[in-house]
């Protein structure tokens, strides 16, 4: 059995699974697709980029991480039934995709969130220390959000699956009460919540790019993170924040509620008496952290291959 991964290219959480799986399942696997016996699609927006018509003798793994339903449109529709011809299995990394998928195919759909290398994240107790590393204010009330927050079109319009206006309601209530409060951010497009941070005048921190080394300090700076997304996939920021002992709150959305207490997840109405359980997160996370983690999916091809 050999097992092939398409590849995003974009610096994103699939790329660094891909990368996780050729390091560690050389044995299973092939980067040359012709030579494979079954293909998964770990990045299905670029499921075109592969021959997949001379290539339907072999077997297909698609994953699906989320379905934004505003955006889906007869378009998304007719890309989903196109390419839901080839496919032999769906995989999803949260119960609340499966049972959107459901509702659009009949092929097999298997459930597993992603798993999460130790080596990359893990608790760093010297918060102090950390802070002066990166020139944060130590005694500030840090919270943090490392997730994309604006669209690509135009770097301007928000991405509202993504919930930056309700992070940005969130802080600003939490300011009122925390006047040394100030926020962290990483990654691209965060343009949406910088100009409106500057226009609250809450002071903020911005780290585009970091490496993983950086990734977990960082992590292990914050008093909070916010997950304020209306539509997601993981996101694996929860399992991060996890097994780092960040505290974290959510709303009820990916992973979420196979990760995070009841108490830490909430809506709109109840967020300010949303409260971090850093214990209970990390003991649930303990199932999917390596080399444990990918034993699933392992077993997820073996079926494949032999059926």
């Amino acid at each position: 059995m050999k097992i092939y991964l398409n590849s995003a290219k974009e610096n994103w959480i699939v790329d660094r699974i891909r990368s996780e799986w050729y390091k560690l399942n050389k044995d299973i696997s092939t980067k040359n697709i012709y030579r494979s016996d079954i293909i998964w699609i770990i990045s299905p927006w670029t499921w075109k980029s592969i021959n997949i018509k001379k290539l339907n003798q072999k077997k297909i793994l698609c994953s699906i991480y989320h379905i934004d339903e505003e955006k889906f449109n007869d378009q998304e529709l007719d890309n989903f039934i196109e390419r839901d011809i080839y496919v032999h299995t769906y995989h999803v990394i949260s119960e609340k995709t499966k049972k959107q998928i459901e509702n659009l195919t009949k092929k097999p759909i298997v459930m597993t969130p992603f798993w999460i290398n130790p080596k990359l994240f893990f608790e760093i107790q010297d918060k102090e220390k950390l802070r002066s590393e990166f020139n944060i204010d130590k005694k500030a009330f840090l919270i943090g959000s490392f997730q994309r927050d604006t669209e690509g079109k135009d770097l301007v319009s928000p991405k509202l699956s993504k919930g930056p206006d309700r992070f940005l309601e969130i802080v600003k209530h939490e300011a009122e009460a925390k006047k040394d409060l100030k926020v962290l951010l990483t990654g691209k497009r965060r343009q949406y919540i910088m100009d409106n941070l500057d226009n609250l005048n809450i002071p903020f921190y911005y780290f585009e790019m970091v490496n993983f080394e950086d990734l977990n300090k960082l992590y292990n700076c914050l008093d909070m993170y916010i997950v304020s997304s209306r539509f997601e996939g993981g996101p694996q920021a929860i399992l991060e924040c996890a097994i780092t002992k960040t505290p974290i709150i959510s709303t009820d959305v990916g992973v979420a509620s196979q990760i995070l207490s009841y108490e830490s997840i909430f809506n709109m109405e109840n967020y300010k008496e949303a409260k971090a359980n850093v214990e209970f997160a990390f003991e649930k996370v303990q199932e999917f952290i390596l080399p444990e983690g990918m034993q699933v999916y392992k077993k997820i091809f073996k079926d494949i291959y032999e059926n």
